[in-house]
């Protein structure tokens, strides 16, 4: 319940998290739920589709990605 706790605390702000697997993720933590944290992630690229066939990219929008890490895998929130 640790993690959960941290992990509301640190709701929409931008963190650094380590996994127990040590795994580094940066983002800003847009929801939490007692199972999972849903982290936003700046590392977005043009948008890719699989509707033509093999990953196409298209020269327009940006999007950021959304992570959803399981709270039993956090080894360590920091904020950053």
């Amino acid at each position: 319940m640790d993690a959960y706790y941290n992990c509301l605390n640190c709701m929409n702000r931008k963190v650094r998290i380590l996994t127990i697997d040590r795994k580094v993720y940066e983002g800003k933590i847009v929801k939490v739920d007692r199972e999972r944290v849903y982290l936003e992630t700046s590392e977005g690229g043009p948008v890719r589709t699989s509707a033509f066939g093999p990953y196409r990219r298209f020269g327009f929008g940006y999007r950021n990605q959304i992570l959803t890490l399981s709270l039993f895998t956090l080894l360590a929130i920091a904020l950053i």
